[in-house]
């Protein structure tokens, strides 16, 4: 598999805001401010399962995964990371690495299917982009 064709399924562009891209990885912010979640996408067009990259893409992922992680805990100081591949939804390879405190509105259970989602507005979404990419070294 390649990138070549890559394509970023249509429900994860209208649900997030473009960060940038890693690597190996497209990074996606959720647009839901209840929650910082950030969404790892291997540009690997057709791969639905971690096992459909390479040993190699594997690595990359692994290695983008923990430096986004890193990332989000400097920058929002949770109490847990969720990091997660479900695909249930959309089947597109993608890994959620949602920020949790024991406050949130969710807390403990899972943030997928809780309430309605809080759009950013433009000042928040544009200045965490910006933090993200900067933590990301885009900046």
């Amino acid at each position: 598999m390649n990138d070549s064709a890559f394509a970023l399924n249509p429900r994860l562009e209208a649900d997030t805001l473009a960060v940038g891209d890693l690597a190996l990885c497209r990074v996606l912010l959720m647009n839901d401010a209840r929650f910082p979640w950030i969404i790892l996408v291997p540009r690997r067009a057709g791969a639905r399962e971690l096992t459909d990259l390479s040993p190699e893409d594997q690595a990359t992922l692994l290695a983008e995964i923990g430096a986004a992680s890193r990332a989000m805990q400097r920058l929002i100081h949770p109490h847990k990371l969720n990091t997660a591949a479900i695909g249930n939804v959309v089947a597109q390879l993608h890994i959620h690495i949602v920020a949790r405190f024991e406050d949130d509105a969710a807390w403990p259970a899972p943030v997928w299917g809780h309430g309605a989602r809080e759009p950013y507005d433009e000042d928040e979404s544009s200045g965490f982009v910006g933090l993200l990419q900067r933590e990301l070294g885009y900046l």
